[in-house]
């Protein structure tokens, strides 16, 4: 798998990692973070004499490979590392980074990416390249790895991550928090807020089922109540539909200043103060979200051509949702979707949308028509044993469209290469999908 054709300058495709040991100490006045990271990695095929990680502008403090010093150099976000004796081919490394400073996010085609200061606290929403902006990585979405988090702040701050809470120490005026995500992890999907939050349990997970926490400014929590009651239902349905969530846990922060759109992360979700109305406004969002610790977090992409593979995804389960909670059928969001299309341009090829169109709401929209497409050819038995398989088949792995259109196949008793090639492929917008039974489910 060769570099990303988006984002040639993340990640590198030499080694990879199999874990990260991250030791923050953050200071939210002066915005001041300081770290440790240990990384355990792999090299790959070749002898390794140099390597590179991913990191914003921070002053490094040492840098050492297998505990002995290493020499690097640090500029326009690469850390490039030179060990002291190269690393054999298939050999086992462990890297050791020093950084501090301010953090910010890094700049990006959509604005600030990654580390956010908020007016009271801190928050890491980092799709699809913003993980440098706090820790130094191999930042590219196909090299996942557990990660450990230890995160030390001022007491009155809460701080949430993806994954399960291990431990949280007390001493004089700080507390440090460990948290623990077990399964693979890309880097973008790293998730971390800082504020003033009240903890609740959403639902009775009852024995065997998903602890869900939220993690809310007090005074906003009454409409909180109301805008996730339904989540619970929705963590049934769609292990129903998808199968057992991948995760130990799932949580939801919803910040005291507006987002533009929530950002899912391993085990997390974070949403604005702008999503809790009162009155389920957003609850689609709730949805999409959700469906995003399958698809896209679970099984994660290749490499950013294949986005498709999230947001079509997780658009579609905002459509299983409303067909399921008594709100409109597939069938009807499908031709909403079908006709905002029609008027729009149609140059989006689903399959390699190009870096400036990959969060272009086409491609959501296009994405989940697909998949109602394929739903309609499938019918429904067929279709719902297909996205449990690719669901558990590729748990904790990274994905294609070429894999997804070979696992579609399995499912089928025709060919459905013409399909593919009209919604995938192609850029004009073939007719409505119809399964002549509304497709309900």
């Amino acid at each position: 798998m060769g570099q990303d054709p988006y984002f040639p300058g993340n990640g590198d495709i030499r080694y990879r990692v199999h874990r990260y040991e991250l030791t923050l100490d953050y200071r939210p006045a002066p915005n001041r973070l300081s770290g440790t990271a240990r990384i355990n990695a792999i090299a790959g095929r070749g002898q390794l004499t140099e390597f590179q990680l991913n990191l914003a502008d921070f002053r490094v403090g040492r840098v050492r490979v297998d505990g002995r010093a290493a020499h690097y150099t640090h500029r326009g976000g690469k850390l490039r590392v030179r060990p002291a004796k190269p690393l054999r081919a298939g050999a086992a490394f462990t890297v050791e980074v020093h950084w501090s400073g301010n953090p910010r996010p890094v700049s990006s085609p959509w604005g600030g990416l990654g580390w956010e200061e908020l007016e009271d606290g801190a928050l890491v929403a980092s799709q699809p390249v913003g993980a440098p902006s706090w820790y130094p990585c191999n930042d590219r979405p196909a090299d996942k790895a557990s990660y450990q988090i230890s995160v030390t702040t001022p007491s009155a701050y809460a701080v949430v991550a993806g994954g399960r809470l291990l431990t949280r120490t007390t001493k004089a005026s700080t507390t440090t928090w460990v948290y623990e995500q077990a399964a693979p992890t890309s880097s973008y999907l790293v998730g971390l807020s800082i504020g003033k939050y009240e903890t609740v349990l959403l639902g009775d997970p009852g024995p065997g089922g998903v602890p869900q926490h939220g993690h809310i400014p007090a005074h906003l929590l009454p409409r909180f109540s109301r805008d996730f009651a339904r989540q619970p239902a929705m963590m049934e349905l769609f292990q129903e539909l998808f199968g057992p969530y991948p995760f130990d846990e799932y949580a939801v922060v919803v910040t005291e200043e507006e987002l533009d759109v929530p950002v899912e992360a391993q085990g997390l979700s974070l949403f604005g103060s702008n999503h809790v109305d009162g009155a389920r406004g957003s609850e689609r969002l709730v949805a999409h979200e959700l469906a995003h610790q399958w698809f896209g977090n679970s099984v994660s992409i290749a490499d950013w051509r294949q986005i498709w593979l999230n947001e079509g995804f997780a658009k579609y389960a905002e459509w299983l949702w409303s067909e399921r909670s008594g709100g409109r059928g597939a069938q009807q969001l499908a031709a909403v979707a079908h006709r905002s299309l029609s008027a729009l341009p149609e140059d989006l090829r689903l399959a390699d949308p190009g870096r400036k169109s990959m969060f272009d709401d086409r491609l959501y929209q296009r994405g989940g028509l697909t998949l109602h497409a394929v739903r309609c050819a499938l019918g429904d038995d067929a279709f719902f044993r297909m996205l449990r398989g690719w669901a558990g088949l590729y748990r904790g792995g990274a994905v294609t469209t070429a894999a997804f259109t070979a696992h579609v196949a399995r499912f089928a008793d025709e060919s459905l290469d013409e399909l593919f090639d009209t919604w995938v492929y192609g850029t004009a917008l073939p007719p409505l999908p119809s399964s002549g039974t509304g497709a309900a489910v």
